[in-house]
């Protein structure tokens, strides 16, 4: 049985003089075919558990759609690529060609990784936001240089895998038509951020309004 066989295996060859001899010509095709079979049933169950793993810290943390996909996807390509590999080295290809093939696929993504990086950390910045929670849906943000220069205000109203967009706050203080600012998650990692909590900042100069004294005597909405 040459490779196909690993140590684990060596007991079938002590056992094969015990085998009635129809069962002997197949041995060279039942033990990898069986082999073959466990580790495919190892990577479906492996894949749906950690989907489930992946389901419920999505529904505990509360991620979007948009993140659960990609994370599904990876892991799936990883465990079916790991999975292949093994496939092919009980159908007894060379742990060389395997390893070739691994280190020029690795090669090929690397370069890839570091093309894509603006966008991959973007993706991870969005993660982070939905996890760490440095700010949530409606709230009003400002996104600013340094501490005493002024940024980019306005208040929370999407989070995706590449943006956070805000609603200009300026804008809809005016009256004017609402100017929507999309930030990179990248960017906000980058930055000062100035957050409120309670409700919409007030302007520079503007006082809160005081309440009446409790003595002090009802306004008359009579006309004199």
């Amino acid at each position: 049985m040459g490779g196909l066989l690993p140590s684990d295996w060596s007991f079938m060859l002590r056992l094969k003089p015990y085998f009635p001899d129809w069962i002997q010509d197949w041995l060279d095709i039942i033990v990898p075919g069986l082999q073959i079979l466990l580790i495919l049933i190892v990577a479906v169950v492996l894949q749906r558990t950690l989907r489930r793993l992946v389901a419920r810290a999505g529904h505990h943390y509360q991620w979007p759609i948009e993140m659960m996909v990609p994370i599904n996807g990876l892991l799936r390509w990883v465990i079916m690529g790991s999975a292949l590999l093994l496939v092919l080295e009980r159908l007894g290809v060379s742990a060389t060609v395997l390893w070739t093939a691994f280190t020029g696929f690795a090669t090929v993504g690397a370069v890839a990784f570091f093309a894509a990086w603006s966008v991959l950390s973007n993706l991870f910045c969005a993660l982070l936001i939905f996890t760490v929670g440095p700010f949530r849906l409606g709230d009003y943000i400002e996104v600013l240089d340094t501490a005493e220069k002024p940024g980019a205000k306005g208040r929370v109203i999407d989070i995706n895998l590449l943006y956070t967009t805000l609603e200009d706050f300026a804008a809809s203080e005016d009256g004017s038509e609402s100017v929507l600012l999309q930030i990179p998650n990248a960017l906000i990692f980058q930055r000062v951020v100035r957050r409120w909590k309670g409700g919409p900042p007030r302007k520079p100069g503007a006082e809160p309004a005081e309440a009446p004294p409790a003595d002090a005597p009802p306004i008359s909405q009579d006309t004199v």
